[in-house]
């Protein structure tokens, strides 16, 4: 009688150790998705800082340009307002857009292209672009992990029992940018 209450005592103990350990790898996960989320948000920041700058120094070259710079100012204005990772998705893709055109505008600036001023600017946002792309692809890889293990057995029985949700991950493509691009002669 001994043996066994031993071995079932070992068993429990066993289980209780797993799910302490599945418990704590999902809080885990999930806590680097969320820090992961929030580097998005500090690089989206920046970026959001620098735009301002950027429209005046350009605003100095191509005056005549107001209806671009309305539409960089109001595309900055919705990305900084939007809620949801699918909202904010879309809004970071318009101001991508946006300041795309912005600087094909620019293109046409001689003066401007050669102004150091802007070619500061310009390389800032360029390497915060990058710094945004790195901190999606680390927040997606974070969520990735995590919901692999939600939706893994054993650890699934955990973490539906405590109520861990699956998250989103970052998508910037809209829908037609994900279309093959049709290509006629």
């Amino acid at each position: 009688m001994g043996i066994i209450s031993w071995i079932i005592l070992i068993v429990v103990v066993v289980v209780i150790l797993w799910v302490i350990a599945a418990f704590n790898g999902l809080v885990t996960l999930k806590n680097r998705a969320k820090e992961a989320l929030s580097d998005i948000d500090v690089q989206t920041k920046r970026r959001y800082d620098l735009i301002p700058n950027l429209v005046e120094t350009v605003k100095g070259y191509a005056a005549h340009e107001k209806e671009l710079f309305e539409k960089v100012t109001q595309a900055r204005a919705t990305a900084i307002s939007a809620q949801g990772l699918s909202n904010k998705a879309e809004a970071e893709n318009a101001l991508s857009g946006t300041l795309k055109s912005l600087f094909a505008v620019a293109e046409n600036y001689p003066d401007l292209k050669a102004s150091t001023n802007f070619l500061s600017l310009q390389n800032e946002l360029t390497d915060t672009e990058d710094k945004i792309q790195a901190a999606r692809r680390f927040y997606n890889t974070n969520v990735r992990d995590l919901n692999i293990k939600i939706e893994s057995f054993p650890a699934n029985l955990i973490a539906n029992s405590f109520g861990f949700k699956e998250m989103e991950m970052f998508q910037t493509a809209s829908e037609a940018e994900k279309q093959p691009v049709a290509v006629k002669f």
